[in-house]
């Protein structure tokens, strides 16, 4: 049974940093895709980031392109988010996600597994 935990959402002043993480368990993530999504309230949920875990090949949404990273740990199974330079319109709740066929999207129904999602709140 594939899992996937979030962790280390939280609050923070605008200009400071969080890293989140994704533990991945129930499947060889390998060949996977694994990416960010995040919802703000009374928005619908979009795309953060995504990394093709194989190659380690990432891609980010335009908003937090240069603020954002999605590096991995593979002994771990766990995928980040690192962010930096966090505005107001960070508010939301993360979502962890995983692709089986690592396509590297950024459309949400090309993730087969979800994780429960961690609030992130930037106070400004």
């Amino acid at each position: 049974q594939v899992q996937l935990v979030e962790s280390g959402g939280g609050l923070v002043q605008t200009g400071g940093s969080l890293r989140l993480s994704c533990a991945a368990s129930g499947r060889t993530f390998s060949s996977y895709g694994m990416g960010w999504f995040r919802q703000a309230p009374g928005k619908e949920r979009e795309f953060v980031a995504t990394i093709i875990w194989s190659t380690g090949r990432t891609y980010y949404a335009d908003s937090v392109k240069g603020r954002f990273t999605i590096p991995r740990d593979d002994t771990k199974s766990t995928v980040y988010l690192q962010m930096n330079s966090l505005k107001p319109e960070d508010t939301a709740v993360y979502y962890c996600a995983a692709d089986q066929y690592s396509s590297g999207s950024s459309y949400q129904h090309e993730y087969d597994y979800w994780g429960q999602g961690t609030q992130v709140t930037v106070s400004s």
